[in-house]
């Protein structure tokens, strides 16, 4: 079987490694995750308009045509440059969900805007309690005249700090962990009532902790059908995990290259370390491991674009190989770096925190290994 890219696709990779190796590296980086908003605007302006923000999208969208291989082209080198523009949680997780489930007139008015570069989302969807349950949801909105009225708590949104617009997934019925009941609601954070407070996370992305305190949204600002969420976002969060696995391979891949260069270096007794025959084994053991992620990755993107982006089983198998290798490669090069491995000035540190938190974010690596058993 034949695993090429196409020519578009080799033509977007190169656009997007270029640009990491020109205008990302880690000096520039660490400038831009100083500023108030943990990401520059005007890298953001020129993703949309490269047509990056475009690629997750199809074409009767106004998109490229929103293929997961061509959605893993660009993550992977996101995650070699360790990119922290909100790439994956505005347009990918919540444009995601925009483009399943909103109407033609809320399509054509928000994924017009994201893809522009005008607008940011974030998906607020998991809750203290919850754990990576995607149906327990205590929130509630409840009907009041022509409005929701909304509470409860939402945590660990990404790109909640700096979001235009939420997705908010709450329940409009049912028990807080029944399947059905849950629905989808675009939600204004200047709307009297609602408070957010936004943070860095370890690794250097960007969150924030929403409280609704009886928040008024509109019934106009329903997405999809009342109560039946449920699907669109399992099948969001789906693609945003195939999404964080790709970035995780290209972070792997820089990571024990650097660290074989290090070793190459670095010198014990007189000669590289890297001359050291244990050293070596261990090295080959770190390319296996980012060998067998990316394969199982590719696999997985493939099962989506073949059966309508629905492959529950293959994202969980990718996010579980995944993580056992992110863990194992971050480690082993922190090990080889030695103390410098753990310091702020060096690379290295940052790209194990990225794969430290890749392990844990839309579910940990046991728990799509215990979905991959039951599905």
């Amino acid at each position: 079987m034949d695993f090429s890219y196409s020519e578009e696709q080799r033509m977007l990779q190169s656009s997007v490694s270029k640009f990491i190796q020109q205008d990302y590296d880690f000096d520039r980086r660490c400038k831009i995750v100083s500023n108030d908003i943990g990401f520059s605007k005007e890298n953001w302006k020129l993703f949309a308009e490269l047509g990056w923000l475009m690629v997750p999208f199809g074409k009767d969208d106004g998109g490229l045509g929103g293929s997961a291989v061509d959605l893993m082209v660009v993550m992977e080198e996101f995650g070699r440059g360790l990119v922290v523009e909100p790439f994956l949680a505005s347009v990918v997780l919540s444009g995601g969900l925009i483009a399943d489930c909103a109407s033609e007139v809320q399509k054509r008015e928000l994924l017009g805007m994201l893809m522009e570069g005008q607008l940011q989302l974030a998906f607020a969807f998991t809750e203290s309690q919850s754990r990576y349950n995607l149906t327990d949801i205590a929130m509630t909105a409840v009907k009041d005249g022509d409005n929701y009225l909304l509470n409860g708590h939402k945590a660990v949104v990404l790109n909640g700090d700096v979001a235009d617009k939420f997705l908010v997934a709450v329940r409009t019925s049912g028990a807080q962990r029944d399947r059905e009941g849950i629905t989808l609601l675009l939600v204004d954070p200047n709307t009297e009532g609602l408070q957010r407070h936004g943070y860095a996370t370890v690794d250097a992305h960007r969150a924030a902790e929403i409280k609704f305190n009886n928040v008024k949204v509109p019934i106009a600002n329903l997405i999809g059908e009342e109560g039946a969420a449920l699907g669109a976002i399992e099948k969001a969060v789906d693609r945003a995990t195939l999404a964080l696995c790709a970035e995780a391979v290209g972070a792997m891949e820089r990571i024990y290259k650097k660290t074989v260069e290090y070793t190459k270096t670095r010198e014990q007794f007189g000669v590289p370390i890297g001359k050291f025959q244990a050293l070596q084994h261990r090295m080959v053991d770190m390319f296996t491991e980012y060998e067998q992620a990316r394969s199982i990755l590719l696999m997985a993107a493939l099962q989506l674009d073949s059966n309508n982006g629905v492959a529950p089983k293959a994202i969980s198998a990718a996010k579980s190989r995944t993580g056992k290798a992110a863990r194992f490669i971050g480690q082993e090069a922190i090990q080889l770096h030695g103390g410098i491995g753990v310091t702020e000035e060096l690379d290295v540190s940052h790209y194990f925190k990225r794969l430290t938190t890749t392990q844990y974010l839309f579910g940990s690596t046991d728990y799509h290994t215990l979905r991959f058993a039951k599905l």
